[in-house]
């Protein structure tokens, strides 16, 4: 049975030892890593967050706001899952529901723009423009 099932008889996995060192390097509250990685890059006038989110199709994907919070949550539905024939000898795939929030203070957020291809959602988070003080003079009565 272990000749079906690469690396079976190790404890760990090569991939795990790479989480391992990223959960050492950056730590976070629980010493899990996020739902889904993601990255954001600042781009002059507006922030570009890539989320990676392979196997989810657009469909299966909410992006809420509220309260300056931007949630992103990807769940699979269950009615496209076909139902394959036969036992699992391994089963390293799982459905899972994946959610993470981002604070979105200093955004404009009617003007945050998503795209979806490849399983990399893509969002465009326009900055608001600079708050300039407004300074006037007071004549006293």
């Amino acid at each position: 049975m272990y000749r079906m099932i690469p690396f079976a008889h190790m404890d760990r996995s090569f991939n795990d030892l790479f989480d391992q060192f990223e959960r050492n390097l950056f730590p976070t509250e629980q010493n899990r890593l996020p739902a889904f990685r993601t990255d954001i890059r600042d781009e002059g006038d507006h922030y570009r967050l890539e989320a990676d989110l392979p196997g989810f199709r657009k469909e299966d994907i909410d992006l809420h706001l509220e309260d300056g919070v931007l949630t992103i949550t990807a769940k699979h539905s269950q009615e496209t899952q076909a139902k394959p024939e036969g036992k699992y000898i391994c089963r390293e795939r799982r459905l899972s529901d994946y959610a993470r929030s981002f604070d979105v203070s200093g955004i404009q957020e009617d003007r945050i723009a998503a795209a979806f291809e490849n399983g990399v959602l893509t969002l465009i988070l326009p900055k608001q423009g600079e708050v300039i003080p407004q300074s006037r003079k007071i004549t006293i009565q």
